[in-house]
C-alpha cells in the first residue's frame, strides 16, 4: 500500500468518526428519547406479561376443564355452549382472548363444531388455532381438510391436507392424511396423483394402519390411468 493511500483511508476513517460524533452531538436528545422510549416498551410488556396476562391465562385454564371435559365426552353443544355456570369454549375465546387457553379453545371448537356439522364454523375456528404442537398443529390441519370435503371444495381440502402431512411428519398422522389427499384426488378424477399418494404411503409408512390394504387402492387407481 503506498504511503498516500494510507493517508487518504486513515483521513476516511476519521472523517467518518467526526460526521459520526457530529450526528450524535446534533441528535443527543432524539437519541436518548428512542432509547427511553425502547426501554418503556420492554418494561410495559414485561408488566403486561406478569400483572395482566399471567393471571387471565391461570382463570381461563381454570374455567375451561369442564368443557374440555364435555369435549371429550363429544357432548358438543355443551363443550361449546358451557353449563353449570362454566363458561364453554365460546366463552373462553371472547373473555380470555390473547392467552394460550384461548387459542386451544380454538381448536377445540372447531372440532366440536365440525362434529355438529356446522363446517363453517369449524373452519374459522381452526385457522384461529396457532399452536406450538406439532400433533395438535397438524390435527388441526387435517380437520379442516375434513370440513372442506364436506363442503366439497376439493382444492381447498387438497391444500390442507398437504399442511396436515408437512406439519405432522410421524407414522401416526402423515398415512391418515396421505390417504384422505388421495381419496380427494380420486374425487377430482385426478387418478394419477391418487395413485402416488397411495404408493408413497406403502413406501414410506409400510408400517402404519393405512398401508395394510393399500394395494387395493393402487390396482384400483391404476386401472383407470
Amino acid at each position: 500500500m503506498s504511503k498516500t493511500h494510507e493517508n487518504t483511508t486513515v483521513q476516511l476513517k476519521e472523517d467518518n468518526f467526526v460526521q459520526v460524533s457530529k450526528f450524535a452531538r446534533e441528535n443527543q436528545k432524539s437519541l436518548i428519547f428512542i432509547a427511553s422510549a425502547v426501554v418503556a416498551m420492554i418494561l410495559v410488556y414485561v408488566i403486561y406479561q406478569k400483572l395482566y396476562l399471567a393471571p387471565r391465562e391461570i382463570k381461563a385454564a381454570d374455567q375451561m376443564h369442564v368443557a374440555q371435559d364435555f369435549w371429550a365426552k363429544k357432548d358438543w353443544d355443551k363443550a361449546i355452549k358451557g353449563d353449570a355456570g362454566y363458561p364453554g369454549f365460546e366463552k373462553i375465546i371472547a373473555d380470555y382472548s390473547n392467552t394460550r387457553a384461548a387459542n386451544l379453545a380454538s381448536y377445540y371448537l372447531g372440532v366440536a363444531y365440525l362434529n355438529k356439522g356446522e363446517f363453517r364454523k369449524a373452519i374459522d375456528n381452526l385457522d384461529n388455532y396457532r399452536g406450538d404442537d406439532i400433533m395438535v398443529a397438524a390435527e388441526a390441519y387435517g380437520d379442516t381438510g375434513d370440513a372442506y370435503v364436506e363442503l366439497k371444495d376439493y382444492d381447498k381440502s387438497v391444500t390442507y391436507f398437504k399442511k396436515a402431512i408437512d406439519k405432522a411428519k410421524n407414522n401416526f398422522l402423515s398415512p391418515l392424511y396421505l390417504k384422505k389427499l388421495g381419496l380427494v384426488y380420486e374425487a377430482q378424477n385426478d387418478n394419477k396423483s391418487a395413485n402416488d399418494t397411495y404408493k408413497s404411503i406403502k413406501s414410506d409408512y409400510p408400517s402404519s394402519a393405512e398401508a395394510q390394504n393399500i394395494d387395493e387402492y393402487i390396482a384400483k387407481t391404476e386401472a383407470k390411468l
